[in-house]
């Protein structure tokens, strides 16, 4: 009993003083959340730069506040969201979430980060919420939560190869039965395709003519504990989705132009009913944005620590003062 008893004691201590360094970290080194959003509109190509650096400087903020979480694939993904939600390729209203809209499925739950930064943006809530990331009895789960009632999560993912095969399902809905004309998009990891459960929801997509669903491939070519080929092959991938039935485009995932194209042929493909649904394979770089992070697979899954995040938000265009003196 007395073993027992140190242990707790020593975890109960333990997490007071993580709790501490946590509270003082925040004291000394303030991050401050810019409360700006952003209108879903036709942009150029040039306009969605800004957008996209907002989106990864609240990423960095939200994870260095959290004290953990995933930082490589959100900065590395923040371009096609920052396309995605503020070019008026999504529909939706963010005051009123709930309206008819079209969908967005986070399949790799784990880079919530940058779907809640990116949220925050639309103005669907306030951006001082992205303070309470991954903290207890938060809107802003470690994974995407339904049940947490955030606007703009359509459902709860983060087991890998389930996202997809739900937003299967939701294209299949207004395809087959209700007609209300929205359109479904999902974004995977390139890991998550070693998910089987992955190629059967890419069966079913074409099986049933689903032309209002496009699917994103996040391709950086890294996973948490290696390089995806390494790990377990994947490619040729675009052989693989056209294989599967899929009208299959492949970008730069860091050129907005050419991210405009790929989603600007989905909604042709959509609005003329093709047949066929549509996967976007975006080459991507693990990190994008804050240079000792690109391109480096042991940034899955961990997040900047407050020196890391000073320097980091300093490459992302936020100048912020040395920690002050305690």
């Amino acid at each position: 009993m007395q073993g027992e008893s140190f242990r707790t004691a020593n975890c109960l201590f333990l997490r007071a003083c993580t709790v501490f360094v946590k509270v003082l970290m925040s004291a000394i080194f303030p991050v401050v959340f810019e409360p700006v959003a952003y209108e879903n509109r036709h942009r150029q190509p040039q306009e969605f730069a800004e957008i996209a650096r907002m989106i990864r400087r609240d990423i960095i903020k939200s994870l260095v506040l959290a004290g953990s979480g995933h930082s490589g694939g959100p900065l590395g993904s923040a371009d096609i969201f920052a396309v995605l939600y503020f070019g008026g390729y999504m529909r939706y209203t963010p005051q009123n979430w709930w309206t008819p809209r079209d969908r967005f499925v986070l399949s790799a739950g784990h880079m919530c980060p940058v779907l809640y930064a990116t949220l925050a943006n639309t103005g669907a809530f306030p951006k001082e919420e992205l303070r309470t990331l991954r903290k207890y009895n938060s809107r802003l789960q470690g994974h995407p939560g339904r049940d947490m009632g955030l606007p703009g999560v359509e459902t709860s993912t983060g087991s890998l190869g389930q996202g997809i095969s739900i937003a299967v399902g939701m294209a299949m809905a207004d395809k087959l039965l209700d007609s209300n004309g929205y359109r479904v998009f999902t974004l995977t990891g390139d890991g998550e395709l070693q998910e089987g459960s992955v190629w059967e929801a890419a069966m079913a997509a074409s099986n049933f003519r689903l032309d209002n669903f496009c699917w994103i491939i996040d391709n950086n070519d890294c996973q948490i504990d290696g390089r995806v080929h390494d790990v377990m092959n994947i490619y040729p991938l675009e052989d693989k989705c056209r294989a599967f039935g899929f009208d299959v485009v492949t970008v730069n995932g860091h050129d907005y132009a050419e991210l405009c194209a790929a989603f600007d042929r989905f909604i042709a493909n959509s609005e003329k009913q093709c047949g066929k649904p549509t996967a976007i394979i975006a080459k991507t770089l693990m990190g994008k944005g804050v240079s000792f992070m690109e391109d480096r697979y042991e940034w899955h899954g961990k997040p900047p620590t407050w020196e890391q995040a000073r320097i980091a938000l300093a490459e992302l265009g936020e100048e912020i003062s040395e920690p002050a003196a305690v």
